[in-house]
């Protein structure tokens, strides 16, 4: 005697854990693709067409104000320091480095006076300096 049953599996798979793994994906992707910009300062960079392929450890910043002064900001920090103290961060920063190089952002509005300030820095410890800008 056969004994026949009539349960049949079916064929289903939720998407429900599929679906909150994608959503968790994309919340990961949201927040650290805005973590990923090194520069947070909004500066407009002037532009040229030679791109350096060397990557600098160090950001020197200079922002210009609308009264017509300049402020410094080493490694994209939103507080202004005194061209006095860059020397000494940079020192601070770049001493354990094997090849010091650091860039530095400024603004178009910024007078070449003071990104020379800057270069002098380099110079004077025997830095490497790359100049940002913006692609054409």
């Amino acid at each position: 005697m056969a004994i026949k049953r009539n349960i049949k599996a079916e064929a289903q798979a939720s998407m429900q854990s599929m679906t909150d793994l994608v959503f968790l994906l994309l919340i990961f992707f949201l927040i650290t693709s805005t973590l990923i910009n090194p520069n947070a300062l909004k500066l407009l960079l002037p532009k040229s067409t030679g791109q350096v392929s060397a990557k600098a450890t160090v950001s020197v910043s200079i922002k210009d104000w609308q009264n017509g002064t300049y402020s410094l900001h080493v490694n994209g920090n939103p507080e202004a320091i005194e061209y006095n103290e860059v020397e000494d961060q940079l020192i601070e920063l770049l001493q354990n480095e094997e090849d010091p190089t650091f860039s530095i952002f400024a603004d178009e509005t910024v007078p070449v006076k003071e990104v020379v300030a800057v270069m002098n820095i380099a110079k004077r410890n025997h830095y490497k300096v790359i100049m940002a800008t913006s692609p054409e």
